[in-house]
């Protein structure tokens, strides 16, 4: 390989070693896979200290920025095809060092609390193994510096999270939930190939910063660039479950809920977003893509939000919480430069609090062993870490100030009113009611009342209970790095290439976002403070039924195109078995059965014919010797005068 050129604008440092960011998870993954077993931890000693180090990593790249390094981008030659160059290399700016804290910090507490929450499983050396791949792929995804390497990382996620979701591939629901993800989000990466080959084609180059530059000098045709960016969000709605390839998620948590909390929080679901930020100029430049992507996000954060109100699974509930956010960061990406800084900024806190919530959910599982809130109640007096952790996540969710996510979501409703998309505006509020509603009625199902289950349940363990405070601490902490009154540090990290878009905050409309989370959260109080067997929501009657029945988009899938295509497909595998493979195995047969007749008739006519004409010669001549052997002393004289003679004339005669 030959180094290309290397651009920064402040000497690199600790910006040099961002392969290792994402050369150390792979590595472990090979250590796991090889010598895990033979480990005290099972490997889990591997991913843990490469995550760690990785962690490290990231906080001095990000340390690196805050004091004004970067950016840093470093590539090597690893294929010329014709003019065209294939590159593998990294590109370090403010978005990616933030990035790799967040996965790195996530991925650090979940496989920290993995080891109370996998322990005696089966395949315990593999989940860890599998684990450190997915970060691994997350990381090269975020650190690459070409749209192919992005492509790669973006693969693996998908592949890693099938192997997750069907971790516990014994039962049919966990390995057929496995299959649904990947072939869902497979739909929409094959809109994004097709999105990095119009770039390529348009600008030349796969290197982004390079497209970036091309998009911002007017250099790629309109037309070009709006296919490229509406191709390029196909992948984003596969990854990000946004409408309508969001079915697959929910059924993503037949997986171990670890698995979830990495996918929602850090890995594969917030790739969708990533991409549109990394390639927001691409976006932005093309008039009308921002209109499509906010209509998306739209629709979606407020039917996912419907949908969480009917869930009696807890990780359900917090699975359609994850699209509806991922439709937040969405819409804020779709405001333009002004919400840009707000949609990622989501996405950063939206880590924290939804990590959170999700390993404070398995906890609830691990103590009850049901994910169903019906089998739940009583459990604050119980499980007292668990229950104010899950209460910090649930009120950072729902916007309560001055957690986490009041923070990002408000910034995101205030700028769609600003920019004038009331449309979005009024979505983005009522989801918000919506929002607090479900997390109230979810607090109060899971932790208040009486105890509805069986057995006696009791707190999780330190191993599992220390990574809820750590992410708590975030849901609350890492908020304030984007408060307007703190200097927004956030914004002037991740700014696009200028100088970063600030707007003053509104109390007026902090004050109208909150009262839309205190109705919902009084809303859910009325309903749920106390246990009825009945749902409370089934009195909505048909909406409730069209709510439980996911819209009838599974069965509208199923129906008109799963089982058509699989029917037909199934058709056309079958007559291409018995007229085209059947014929040929049995042309293979019929010559086969040919020559071994002729093999026979050749083994038993000349082989064995030329052995037993060898055999009865033998047996002719020794019955004709035998007259000789006689033992007759009289004969052999005869017959060795005779021998003399003939000699003798032999001899004279030649």
């Amino acid at each position: 390989m030959v180094a290309a050129e290397t651009l920064t604008a402040a000497p690199p440092g600790v910006l040099s070693l961002a392969w290792l960011i994402v050369l150390l998870p792979l590595l472990a993954f090979f250590l796991i896979v090889f010598l895990g077993k033979r480990m005290p931890a099972g490997g889990a000693e591997f991913g843990i200290l490469a995550v760690a180090a990785v962690l490290v990593l990231s906080l001095l790249t990000l340390w690196r920025f805050v004091q004004g390094g970067g950016p840093y981008e470093r590539s090597f030659t690893w294929a010329p095809v014709g003019s065209f160059t294939l590159e593998i290399g990294w590109y370090v700016d403010g978005l990616a060092a933030v990035m790799f804290v967040m996965v790195a910090l996530i991925s650090f507490c979940v496989q920290v609390y993995s080891l109370g929450y996998m322990a005696g499983d089966v395949r315990f050396t593999w989940f860890y193994a599998a684990l450190s791949l997915f970060t691994g792929s997350m990381l090269n995804l975020v650190a690459a510096n070409n749209l192919f390497q992005l492509l790669v990382g973006w693969e693996l996620v998908g592949v890693c999270s099938y192997l997750l979701i069907g971790h516990w591939w014994e039962e049919h629901v966990n390995s057929s939930s496995g299959i649904k993800a990947f072939i869902t989000t497979k739909t929409g990466d094959v809109p994004f190939v097709f999105g990095i080959f119009t770039l390529v084609f348009a600008t030349g180059t796969a290197n982004i910063p390079r497209i970036t530059g091309a998009v911002e000098r007017g250099e790629v045709a309109h037309g070009l660039l709006l296919a490229a960016a509406l191709l390029l969000f196909g992948g984003a709605i596969g990854k990000s479950a946004q409408f309508p390839l969001h079915v697959w998620l929910p059924d993503a948590m037949a997986g171990p809920t670890p698995v979830s909390a990495l996918i929602h929080a850090a890995t594969m679901v917030v790739a969708g977003v990533y991409l549109v930020g990394r390639m927001f100029a691409v976006f932005s430049g093309a008039a009308g893509a921002l209109g499509f992507v906010s209509t998306i996000a739209a629709i979606t954060m407020l039917i996912a939000a419907l949908l969480a109100m009917v869930q009696d699974d807890i990780k359900r509930v917090l699975a359609y919480s994850t699209v509806s956010q991922l439709a937040y960061m969405i819409a804020g990406l779709s405001l333009g430069e002004a919400g840009y800084t707000p949609g990622l900024f989501h996405m950063f806190t939206h880590a924290f609090f939804k990590a959170l919530l999700f390993l404070a959910a398995g906890s609830v599982i691990h103590a009850v062993h049901s994910n169903d809130m019906s089998e739940m109640g009583g459990l604050r007096k119980v499980m007292p870490v668990t229950f104010w952790t899950f209460l910090i996540g649930s009120a950072a969710l729902a916007g309560i100030p001055p957690l986490a996510g009041f923070w990002s979501k408000d910034e995101i409703i205030t700028a769609a009113f600003r920019e004038g998309n009331l449309g979005l505006w009024a979505v983005a509020m009522a989801t918000a009611v919506l929002t607090a509603f479900y997390m109230t009625r979810a607090v109060l199902l899971t932790f208040f009342g009486e105890y509805r289950g069986h057995g006696h349940p009791h707190e999780s363990p330190p191993v599992m209970t220390w990574p809820l405070l750590v992410l708590a601490a975030g849901s609350v902490l890492v908020g304030f790095l984007g408060a307007p009154q703190l200097g927004a540090v956030f914004a002037d990290w991740v700014h696009v290439g200028t100088r970063a878009h600030h707007e003053p905050f509104s109390y007026g409309f902090a004050a109208i976002s909150v009262a839309g989370a205190v109705l919902g959260i009084v809303a859910g109080y009325r309903l749920y403070a106390r246990w009825r067997e009945r749902e409370p929501l089934r009195a909505l009657g048909p909406a409730y039924t069209l709510l439980e029945r996911k819209y009838f988009l599974d069965d509208l899938y199923w129906r008109g195109i799963v089982q058509p295509v699989r029917d037909r497909l199934s058709a056309a595998v079958d007559w291409s078995n018995r007229a085209i493979l059947d014929g040929i195995v049995h042309a293979f047969a019929r010559a086969a059965r040919l020559l071994a007749a002729v093999v026979h008739l050749v083994d038993t006519r000349a082989v064995d014919g030329a052995v037993n004409g060898v055999a009865q010669t033998t047996g002719f001549t020794g019955g004709l010797l035998r007259y000789v052997q006689s033992g007759n002393v009289q004969r052999y004289a005869v017959f060795l005068f005779t021998g003399v003679i003939l000699l003798a004339f032999l001899f004279t005669r030649f």
